[in-house]
């Protein structure tokens, strides 16, 4: 028979299960301290009554039920009133202060069972934890004891009928799972939580590591506490390419750009804006963001590198009205600090945000900003989720990405975010005889025909404009540049007609 599963309901934790926890069966969560392995525990329970109406018994093995009702409060979970309406029973095995070791003579966990037993049956319950068990694995003389007193507790919980959750710590994060080397063998389901220190950044992950009969994903999957939520998973491998696609043109704001495009950017395309400092992506991000004000969409507008006032001080500069777009309801505005937030924590507030507004544009300002702030895996990780989750709302999105170089050259951002987007534009400086200019090019329109050529734009008081292409300089996207005289223009023009006569010979 398949083994049929309970969902958590804890947030995109069942997309990486298959389903949820094997159900009926005990599953050990093992990690470091500050991995979350409590909390977890807790909204097993806590989403249990709060989605499908399901009892819950919580065994303590350290913290008092005071102190987990006071914590969890922060997290939304009003514990004391699900006790009062017979939703939630503690079974409390905390220490108190000074009291010797329970170990002595032939010890076991008999008692225990019984007390947890009564409160399964006095509430009902079809959810079971018991929190930190290793503190009374701790006071047992050897290993032998440990393994066959924790093999006859999942024994008797599985008498029970309830899905449990069982939880130890571990002395490090890729290290043994667990603190006595034998609960990972004789648990039929074991998972791993982490809360790695990775140039000098926290990052908490979950890994399934063995769920005994049953399917689920493999690898590390980050995770993030959001207060008022708890526990939220972030299933990359459970993303879908199955968006639809659209043949509908919609305006980039500026109209020689939109020609440059073949007419237009395609309505559910994420477009990439890249260039060195002050060559003009915040300028284009805020014309995309006008020209849909002007057809009357809701436009979202995401900065990691300027305030709020300051992006509509700039904009009033270019001719563009922040202030009465977002009085009208056609814009919203978040401004966040990267070094404020972590990546999991900015992607699911940039997805509440999308679920909440409904726009129709959304832009980015600057991706570069946020891949500063995390490690190489985790920036791609949050990209690749990112587009994901925009591509899911079939509504373009425009990025700006910073290069390293001010003439020009790629940038880390560009080479993860490159290959999944539909549209690449670039922005770059051009040295002419002793004056700065710049220059812009189409470098890639996915399922359309875009200009080849690279243009040079001005910026003034109401915009950006753009202007003829560069046709005496090579090298500009290089950011090698080198000026070719009129003999030399006129061979390379030469090397592409068709309609000269054949050389002799």
């Amino acid at each position: 028979m398949s083994i049929s599963k309970l969902p958590t309901e804890i947030h995109g934790f069942d997309l990486i299960a298959c389903g949820g926890l094997p159900e009926g069966r005990a599953t050990l969560i093992a990690g470091s301290s500050g991995s979350a392995k409590t909390v977890f525990a807790a909204q097993f329970l806590a989403a249990g009554i709060m989605e499908r109406r399901e009892p819950g018994v919580f065994v303590t093995f350290e913290e008092t039920p005071e102190d987990l009702r006071s914590n969890f409060l922060g997290l939304g979970w009003d514990i004391a009133s699900w006790e009062a309406a017979g939703l939630w029973a503690f079974v409390d095995v905390s220490p108190e202060p000074g009291e010797p070791p329970i170990f002595a003579g032939g010890y076991d966990l008999g008692a225990l069972m019984a007390r947890v037993q009564y409160a399964v049956k006095k509430v009902g319950a079809r959810r079971l934890v018991l929190d930190a068990l290793g503190g009374v694995f701790s006071q047992f003389p050897d290993e032998t004891t440990v393994r066959a007193e924790l093999f006859r507790l999942t024994r008797s919980l599985r008498g029970l009928g309830v899905t449990a959750l069982i939880t130890a710590e571990r002395g490090e994060e890729y290290g043994a799972v667990s603190r006595y080397g034998v609960e990972e063998f004789v648990s039929d389901n074991v998972m791993i939580l982490r809360n790695v220190l990775d140039e000098e950044v926290r990052r908490r992950t979950l890994e399934i590591l063995k769920f005994r009969g049953t399917d689920h994903l493999k690898g590390e999957w980050p995770f993030t506490i959001v207060p008022g939520r708890g526990i939220v998973a972030i299933p990359l491998a459970a993303l879908q390419l199955k968006q639809k696609s659209s043949d509908v043109r919609i305006s980039s704001g500026n109209p020689l750009l939109d020609q440059m495009c073949g007419g237009g950017f395609f309505r559910d395309s994420i477009i990439l804006v890249s260039g060195a400092t002050g060559t003009g992506k915040t300028l284009l991000s805020t014309e995309f963001i006008g020209g849909g004000a002007r057809s009357g969409e809701r436009c979202l507008l995401f900065a990691f590198e300027e305030s709020r006032e300051q992006l509509f001080r700039n904009a009033s500069g270019w001719g563009t009205d922040f202030a009465t777009m977002e009085a009208d309801g056609l814009l919203k505005v978040v401004c966040t600090y990267p070094e404020s937030t972590t990546l999991e924590d900015a992607l699911i507030l940039i997805k509440e945000t999308i679920d909440t507004f409904r726009p129709h544009r959304i832009a980015i300002d600057s991706l570069s900003a946020l891949e500063r702030v995390a490690p190489v895996k985790s920036f791609r990780e949050f990209v690749i989720g990112l587009t994901s989750t925009i591509k899911d709302q079939e509504v373009p999105a425009l990025f700006t990405a910073t290069t390293d170089s001010l003439m020009g050259g790629s940038s880390i951002t560009e080479a993860h975010i490159s290959t999944i987007t539909d549209s690449i534009i670039l922005l770059r400086y051009v040295e002419l005889f002793g004056e700065i200019r710049r220059g812009l090019t189409v470098l890639k329109m996915r399922g359309s025909w875009h200009e080849k050529v690279i243009r040079e734009f001005t910026i003034d008081g109401s915009g950006l404009h753009v202007g003829s292409p560069f046709r005496n300089v090579s090298g500009i996207l290089s950011g090698v540049l080198s000026h070719a005289g009129a003999s030399d223009q006129e061979r390379l023009e030469n090397l592409f007609r068709d309609d000269l006569p054949p050389r002799p010979g």
